[in-house]
């Protein structure tokens, strides 16, 4: 489609493959099937539900939300819920926001997705982004900890408007609603400044996170894993780095999924999940950034 190589496309991203939804299907296709296994797994009923919180930036639609239609297909009649506007840090705010509604004492169980289809906004012409995503989905349940000491213990969460420039999608809302001249000009696809995005990334995700770990008495080398949202290998590695963590305790596989925008820390979440990589008492940092500027980490002691 474009003038690269998977030579040049690996040695600058780390990205090997991606999967791409099927057209017509929607991001709460991914959604749904996230959900319920995660629901299968955690042996809980979807009539358990009390809130369904959806860090997307694709859904099927301006409105219904994503929320809605998940909880539709899974039979969550007394679930309330919403979709986030996060960017790449849809399921890191999502995540923090379920949590205080479990902190609130006025839900038990929160079910967060993180769930993207970047395939459906990028443009497949423009090699400095085309390469770098692809689809997916996540899902957590969240319940109250047994013991307080485990769970997630706190988070970090920032944003900043002046980054709008450097990531964005220009048309497609209602400044400049879909238009021929938005859909000749390819108004409605993402556009990134790589290098400014590449800054930010690395600065803001590192900062937040040794705020967390400082505010707790702890070191990057206290981490047994640190989770990064999954938009290029450098930026990984450069975190990693900045908060003296060896690679070996950082959670990646983007060369398998790509930047799938949400989703990305849900799936390597799965990932821990499977290789059971973590047991109690681990402490773990989870940090993302993207469009917005938006950014934030959290940190959870393994339960």
């Amino acid at each position: 489609m474009v003038d690269t190589t998977d030579e040049w496309i690996f040695t600058r991203t780390g990205i090997r493959e991606r999967r791409i939804l099927e057209p017509g299907l929607g991001n709460s296709y991914m959604a749904i099937r996230a959900a319920e296994e995660c629901l299968t797994r955690a042996g809980v009923d979807s009539g358990e539900l009390d809130s369904i919180v959806v860090g997307t930036v694709t859904p099927d639609m301006p409105f219904t939300s994503t929320a809605c239609l998940v909880q539709e297909a899974l039979g969550a009649k007394r679930a309330w819920g919403f979709d986030l506007s996060g960017a790449c840090s849809g399921f890191i705010f999502a995540l923090t926001v379920g949590a205080q509604m479990i902190e609130s004492g006025r839900s038990e169980k929160v079910l967060v997705i993180g769930s993207d289809v970047m395939s459906s906004i990028i443009d497949y012409e423009d090699r400095n982004t085309c390469v770098l995503f692809g689809d997916g989905a996540g899902a957590v349940l969240l319940e109250p900890s047994p013991e307080s000491e485990y769970g997630i213990l706190d988070f970090i969460n920032r944003v900043d408007g002046s980054g709008v420039e450097f990531l964005n999608v220009k048309a497609g809302g209602s400044r400049l609603p879909a238009s021929v001249e938005t859909v000749e000009k390819k108004l409605h696809y993402v556009f990134q400044d790589g290098r400014q995005v590449y800054k930010h990334a690395v600065t803001e995700m590192a900062n937040v996170s040794l705020q967390l770990l400082e505010r707790h008495g702890l070191r990057g080398e206290d981490l047994a894993l640190f989770i990064p949202h999954q938009a290029n290998l450098r930026i990984i590695e450069a975190c990693a780095g900045r908060l003296r963590i060896d690679m070996s305790k950082v959670a990646v596989n983007i060369a398998h999924y790509a930047n799938t925008n949400g989703a990305t820390i849900p799936l390597c979440l799965y990932d821990v999940w499977v290789e059971e990589r973590l047991t109690k008492g681990d402490y773990v940092v989870m940090s993302a950034f993207g469009a917005g500027f938006t950014w934030g980490s959290i940190l959870i002691r393994w339960w």
